[in-house]
C-alpha cells in the first residue's frame, strides 16, 4: 500500500514522502492518526502542488536548521545527574534534560528531534543525534556529571 506522509514519522519518512507500508499499518494507524493519506491519483496531484508551493519555504527551514547546527558546533554540554559511589546514574538521563541544557545556552531544539547514540548509564562523555531537518543532522557531545 502506498501512502503520502502528512507529517514526519520516525523510522518511516518525512512529510510529503511517498512510502510503501503494509495495508494494516496504513489503514489502522497512519490514516486514523492523520499521519498519511492514500496515494491515489488526486492525492498525488495535491501533494505535487503542495510541494511546488512549499519549495521556497523549505529552503528557509533548511537554512534555519543549518544555523542551529552551526550554533551548536562542537559545544560540549554538562548534564547533572544523581550518581552513586561507583559512578552509575540513579534514574536516567533523558532527551528532555539535553533539550533544557541546549535551551539554557540559547538554542531551542525540540526533545523529539534528539536521540542518544548510546544510553548514558554512568558518568562520562556521550553523544546524541539531533535530526534538525531531513538533510541536516548534527551530533551533540555532552558530559554526564555528578550533581
Amino acid at each position: 500500500m502506498e501512502v503520502f506522509l502528512k507529517d514526519d514519522v520516525k523510522g518511516l519518512g518525512y512529510k510529503n514522502d511517498l512510502v510503501t507500508v503494509k495495508p494494516g499499518y496504513g489503514r489502522n494507524y497512519l490514516m486514523p492518526q492523520g499521519l498519511a493519506v492514500l496515494a491515489d491519483k488526486t492525492n498525488k496531484k495535491i501533494v505535487a502542488e503542495n510541494v511546488r508551493q512549499a519549495a521556497h519555504k523549505a529552503d528557509k527551514v533548511k537554512g534555519d536548521a543549518q544555523a542551529i547546527a552551526d550554533q551548536i558546533g562542537d559545544m560540549v554540554l554538562d548534564i547533572p545527574a544523581k550518581v552513586g559511589e561507583s559512578g552509575k546514574i540513579f534514574g536516567r538521563v533523558t532527551t528532555l534534560q539535553l533539550s533544557d541544557a541546549l535551551k539554557a545556552k540559547g538554542i531551542d531544539v525540540d526533545r523529539k528531534r534528539l536521540s542518544f547514540d548510546t544510553d548514558p548509564t554512568s558518568v562520562g562523555e556521550y553523544t546524541a543525534s539531533a535530526d534538525l531537518h531531513r538533510e541536516v543532522k548534527h551530533k551533540i557531545r555532552f558530559n554526564v556529571v555528578a550533581e
